[in-house]
């Protein structure tokens, strides 16, 4: 549970952000701190293990960090919160309702991955339109590849945002998320089970995604009876840094369909008070 973390000092109710694989609590608050500005929600940022200045005290499976982010949540907030998260982030935070609903106030699922093995994603069959000429120059000659699949808009100006989120924060493990990432156990066990979870859920995908794609997210909104599903043109894996406007907008209406429903395990008084508060 000794988790780098940081929260902001607003009394509303709190929202729980994690970040992409790799990524850190700084990169993070830069995707979704400014499409959560405004709704007086005390902004959580955790650094999982092995990321960012998290020491990697778990084994190195997904499953282990997922109960690690539990533990903590258990012993440091008043369940259930809302829960955001981008790509790997958001991957564990789909797990989070599905194994623990209690600690659960609402889903805000950006870019996520649905299946961990790249062999059994379905992806875009089209190319992005390209971009200007010369808009990846200033990318290091090992991301370009990468950039090049995975972004949506490309523009030089998306790049620099995106590499300077890349590398944003402490310095991590790369022995563990390396491991991580190679171990059989990246994949958590319940994966493909169809666990309901009923509160409100946006998930936002980009049309050009080329890590993730954006169809397995829309079959898996089964799972969601009150789910809105959300492809973006001109986005691909790094929406929040590529489409921050759209983000804001659409995580807003989230942000109202959570805050104002009623919230599990809440009394009638609590949800009067939450109501009044934000709405």
């Amino acid at each position: 549970m000794n988790l780098a973390v940081d929260r902001s000092a607003a009394a509303g109710p709190e929202v729980v952000c994690l970040p992409m694989f790799g990524m850190t609590r700084t990169a993070t608050a830069t995707a979704f701190s400014p499409a959560l500005a405004g709704a007086d929600l005390r902004e959580t940022y955790l650094d999982l293990p092995g990321h960012g200045d998290s020491p990697a005290t778990c084994p190195p499976t997904s499953q282990a960090l997922l109960d690690t982010v539990c533990a903590w949540l258990d012993h440091h907030i008043d369940a259930p919160v809302l829960i955001a998260g981008a790509s790997y982030g958001a991957y564990l935070a789909a797990g989070i309702a599905r194994q623990r609903p209690d600690l659960v106030r609402g889903l805000l699922l950006v870019s996520p991955g649905i299946t961990i093995a790249p062999a059994s994603r379905t992806l875009p069959e089209h190319r992005p339109p390209p971009g200007p000429a010369g808009w990846l120059d200033d990318a290091p000659t090992e991301l370009r590849t990468h950039l090049d699949t995975a972004l949506g808009h490309r523009t030089p100006t998306v790049v620099a945002t995106v590499l300077a989120a890349l590398h944003a924060g402490g310095p991590g493990d790369d022995t563990f998320l390396q491991t991580l990432r190679t171990d059989p156990g990246y994949a958590l066990p319940d994966e493909a089970t169809d666990t309901p979870y009923d509160g409100p859920v946006s998930v936002l995908t980009g049309r050009q995604d080329g890590i993730v794609g954006y169809t397995d997210q829309f079959h898996a909104m089964r799972r969601y009876p009150r789910g809105t599903y959300t492809t973006i043109d001109a986005a691909g894996h790094y929406l929040p840094y590529e489409q921050p406007a759209l983000l804001r907008a659409l995580t807003q209406d989230w942000l109202h369909r959570t805050l104002t429903s009623p919230t599990p395990g809440h009394t009638t008084a609590q949800r009067l008070r939450d109501n009044g508060r934000h709405g």
